[in-house]
């Protein structure tokens, strides 16, 4: 990769990583659904106003439909799943589950003809599901009904991220980076809005709290997909979304050393289990075939 691409490459790791800890800071500060909704807002209209503040033209011309289902499956339904989950299980299981997203994104490629599924592919898939059911069933703490609820609930934001980057895959080809983002970002804001009625923030949040809402927003969510959806551009898309491997790393480290989590040690042969599932199914590293020699002139 060129310097700038492994420096975007860790950018997004680190971000990314660190996210979760400003996740539970928000969550805490707005609550599960405030923090869906005004990240997603902000974030979609930080955006919007970059492009014309800068000129860029954006085209829709894909129709609004495909964009709003991008919308509600990878910002508004993989988010509230998120920072659900988060507080509930902890961020490095949370991570860890959120690492599952290429084994969904491979059934799903499957079912709609979008890739083929390999006998790699498949030992990859049902070691990743191995893991999963060794994470979820054998937790530090006794299980809860919190507990399994978070954990359905993280599950259910990696399928949903998985379903939204396939459908963009398959109807949103020609979208750019900066309209797929904001549209999608806007979208899902606007339609999580309304349960803010359901769940609304616990109380008045301070000036901190909204510092680190707008970092999550402008930083850990618009700037980060325009970088993502470039590096995809650059070094393709499986080597990019690689980077959930260093991703899930870092927030591991975060949650263990930073607030204290812990797993047995059960769990982190599952953890391991789900990121060599996920290894085998991306295959970001795959061996060059040497070409054949050419024949030798006759004569």
């Amino acid at each position: 990769m060129k310097p700038k691409d492994i420096a975007a490459y860790v950018f997004l790791a680190v971000t990314w990583g660190l996210s979760f800890l400003v996740l539970l800071k928000v969550v805490h500060a707005f609550g599960w659904i405030g923090a869906v909704t005004l990240r997603s807002l902000i974030a979609g209209i930080t955006l919007f106003l970059l492009a014309a503040a800068t000129r860029r033209r954006l085209d829709f011309s894909a129709g609004w439909r495909h964009f709003a289902m991008v919308g509600a499956t990878t910002v508004a339904a993989q988010l509230i799943g998120l920072s659900y989950a988060t507080p509930r299980i902890g961020t490095a299981m949370a991570a860890i589950l959120v690492a599952a997203i290429p084994l969904f994104s491979m059934i799903i490629g499957q079912l709609w003809g979008l890739e083929r599924v390999t006998l790699r592919g498949l030992a990859g898939l049902l070691l990743g599901a191995a893991g999963i059911t060794v994470l979820v069933g054998f937790p530090a703490a006794p299980i809860t009904a919190s507990f399994a609820f978070g954990c359905a609930a993280s599950l259910f934001s990696s399928f949903s991220a998985a379903f939204g980057s396939n459908y963009a895959n398959r109807h949103l080809r020609s979208a750019g980076s900066w309209e797929l983002t904001g549209a999608a970002f806007l979208f899902g804001g606007l339609m999580t809005l309304p349960l803010l009625l359901a769940v609304p923030v616990p109380a008045m949040p301070t000036p901190t709290d909204f510092l680190y809402l707008v970092l999550l927003a402008c930083v850990m969510s618009a700037l980060t997909y325009v970088v993502y959806f470039r590096l995809v551009a650059s070094i393709g898309a499986t080597r990019t979304i690689s980077v959930e491997f260093a991703v899930t790393t870092i927030a591991v480290l975060v949650g263990t050393v930073m607030l204290g989590e812990s797993l047995t040690m059960i769990q982190v042969f599952g953890a391991m289990a789900i990121i060599g599932g996920c290894i085998l199914v991306l295959d970001p590293f795959p061996r060059r075939v040497k070409a054949a020699p050419l024949p030798s002139p006759a004569g």
